[in-house]
């Protein structure tokens, strides 16, 4: 593995556990050069997956891509790591188990906004901000009033 730092191509792993849902291998390595240690993740993919984007473009799904996104909506939040790998693992698995071979994004963003409303409203609002293509400030207060209207129990 390349050290992200220097660029050395002979890391060393200096600890390898499972992740706590079983479906990675989480590595602490260290670069024999510059010192740095850094985290990788080893994880199974099933199939190959093409994502079908709104503008009808095809491109491989990339998880890390997904990872990205997820992050940047729970970005100064209190939400740990390792929540963030078991909702993107989550969700390439249920991916992974339709058995299609094109998924469309509105299907991976739905899943996302599915994960992100149980996580963490404020984490939620961040990312269907984007997702929706929010442009205004009224787009907000009619996805505010949404939610608010969803989470108020029946009768009330």
């Amino acid at each position: 593995m390349k050290c992200p730092f220097c660029g050395c191509n002979d890391t060393q792993v200096k600890d390898s556990r499972n992740t706590d849902d079983d479906t990675a291998i989480r590595r602490r390595r260290e670069c024999p050069d510059c010192g740095q240690r850094f985290t990788t993740f080893e994880h199974v993919q099933l199939r190959d997956l093409t994502v079908v984007k709104k503008n009808g473009e095809r491109v491989m799904f990339d998880r890390d891509k997904l990872a990205k996104s997820i992050y940047l909506a729970v970005r100064k939040r209190p939400i740990s790591a390792e929540k963030v790998e078991k909702i993107v693992n989550s969700i390439q698995r249920r991916l992974e188990s339709t058995g299609e071979a094109e998924i469309p994004s509105t299907q991976i963003g739905e899943m996302v906004m599915e994960s992100l409303a149980a996580l963490d409203h404020v984490a939620y609002i961040r990312f269907a901000s984007v997702y929706k293509d929010f442009r205004e400030p009224k787009d907000f207060e009619e996805f505010l009033a949404d939610l608010e209207h969803m989470a108020k129990p029946e009768g009330k």
